[in-house]
């Protein structure tokens, strides 16, 4: 179903940079929805030096929204993956949120003392696959739960998950109430491109003639983190080829703990299983802007064509 998108106050496009995030913020305005009730929100992962996620995602995402005239917010866990990871003892960090104002709201840090360590499990359960509800799900609730302009008016967040994707997100209901909603707080959750197919995202990227995250690029079919706990052997392999340094200090945690992050095997396993992507190892200058923290390229191109990466290997979360 469709929500009567003139009854909200303002959209939040939960963001990542990848191709179905993208797709969403393309429909919505294909709805004739007003870039200015548009609100981009990227969760920093990393929460500022990359640490597991692509060093270009967040001057990607700063410069589409300015692109396309869309207020970009960021959110992050303090210290972000590598603090949540290190934990030992102490509470989850606070969440520290970008504010029309031009501040940085903080909630939370509060909570009880834990301990980590174990990088999170590849599976469904939020518990064990910590990254996306620590630092992704909760992010954006806190953000919601700590603003007061979000009790005035209403507010719709968009995600971008498919059903394609997987089991688990076939079953997720297209339209409902967010987790954030209360009597005196208005938040509905829209998936708006659950039911898209892949052809049909590349579809509207390609009519729009948005230039795509690098990485698809390089050859990956799914953005999420440049080192996602979902990788599979050949991305492990592209990975120690094009960014051996990033790939060199997880292979050393998990050395130096025992604690792999997939059961029984390390990743220099998983890579020695795998063959390195030809497109990444073709395009140096590809590989030079993914690693960067700036962007130089264009968001709209002339030349668009369908990258190397689209229609691969259907390596992400669940």
């Amino acid at each position: 179903m469709r929500p009567d998108l003139s009854c909200y106050d303002r959209v939040l496009v939960a963001f990542s940079g990848g191709k179905d995030s993208l797709a969403a913020l393309l429909h919505l305005l294909d709805l004739g929805v007003p870039p200015e009730r548009i609100e981009l929100h990227h969760h920093d992962v990393d929460g500022g030096e990359a640490f597991m996620d692509w060093p270009c995602t967040p001057a990607y995402v700063r410069a589409l929204g300015a692109a396309f005239g869309v207020q970009t917010y960021f959110s992050w866990r303090a210290g972000g993956f590598a603090a949540e990871l290190g934990r030992d003892g102490g509470p989850t960090a606070p969440v520290i949120f970008e504010t029309p104002e031009g501040r940085l709201g903080r909630a939370g840090g509060e909570g009880p003392p834990g301990v980590r360590g174990r990088f999170p499990q590849v599976c469904a359960d939020l518990r064990l696959r910590w990254c996306s509800s620590a630092l992704k799900i909760e992010v954006m609730a806190a953000l919601i739960r700590n603003q007061p302009r979000f009790l005035a008016g209403e507010t719709l967040v968009v995600t971008g998950e498919r059903a394609e994707e997987s089991p688990t997100r076939a079953r997720y209901a297209p339209f409902g109430p967010h987790r954030t909603a209360t009597r005196q707080r208005r938040v509905d959750h829209w998936r708006p491109v659950l039911s898209w197919p892949e052809a049909e995202v590349w579809a509207i990227i390609a009519r729009y003639a948005v230039t795509p995250h690098p990485a698809y690029g390089l050859g990956w079919s799914r953005v999420s983190c440049r080192s996602c706990i979902f990788g599979s052997p050949n991305q492990w392999a592209t990975l120690r080829a094009i960014f051996p340094a990033a790939f060199r200090r997880i292979a050393e945690r998990e050395a130096a703990t025992g604690l792999t992050i997939q059961r029984h095997t390390t990743i220099s396993e998983l890579a020695d299983r795998g063959r390195p992507y030809a497109a990444a190892l073709a395009n140096p200058d590809l590989v030079a802007q993914a690693g960067a923290t700036t962007w130089t390229a264009p968001i709209f191109t002339r030349s668009w064509r369908l990258p190397a990466g689209a229609f691969g290997e259907a390596a992400g979360p669940s």
